[in-house]
């Protein structure tokens, strides 16, 4: 158990154990913000309940979108079966639980699960496979030679069009030039 006032360094952090003056309950506190009262302690004084979980106001079911990549993650409690996939904060990638819950099983690191669309969100049963990494990076670089030669061949037949176009309006204006003698 840590002391009163002891200090604490957690990346460019520094936190202090301390004492709730209300409930007596000892906690670490960032170095400059209010170690007198705890938020539980803090919200319950000003009439406001501090819920967590499923009874907060603002609890959206335990989903969240993951930073800019787009992945969906759900929260999973610690006496689920599948909480040995979850992160530090008790969250799984939608796609790999989704998979897991279809196999019976929890998936290994090395397991990649593949949104075959190409939709980070889609997540039906029908749009994942079960991959490693190195065919996950195979099928990813193949998608991408693809897609581009697949995007250079339609700009390709976009400008030979455009240049037919233009020759065939080119000959409607030479002939129409030369039928009233302007050349």
């Amino acid at each position: 158990m840590p002391q009163i006032g002891e200090i604490l360094r957690r990346g460019r952090y520094y936190y202090i154990w301390t004492i709730c003056s209300e409930c007596n309950q000892g906690r670490w506190v960032q170095r400059y913000s209010n170690p007198q009262v705890c938020r539980r302690c803090l919200s319950s004084k000003n009439g406001l309940p501090f819920y967590r979980g499923e009874r907060n106001p603002s609890w959206k079911g335990g989903k969240t979108r993951h930073g800019k990549e787009g992945y969906i993650e759900v929260r999973i409690y610690p006496e689920d079966f599948f909480a040995s996939m979850a992160d530090s904060r008790g969250y799984v990638f939608e796609h790999r639980l989704v998979v897991a819950k279809h196999l019976g099983r929890n998936l290994q690191q090395w397991e990649k699960v593949h949104h075959k669309n190409g939709i980070k969100d889609d997540n039906r049963i029908e749009n994942l496979e079960l991959i490693t990494q190195s065919s996950h990076l195979r099928q990813h670089t193949r998608g991408y030679k693809d897609g581009y030669r697949q995007g250079y061949q339609d700009g390709q037949a976009k400008i030979v069009k455009e240049l037919k176009e233009e020759i065939r309006l080119l000959r409607w204006e030479l002939r129409e030039n030369s039928k009233y003698g302007s050349f």
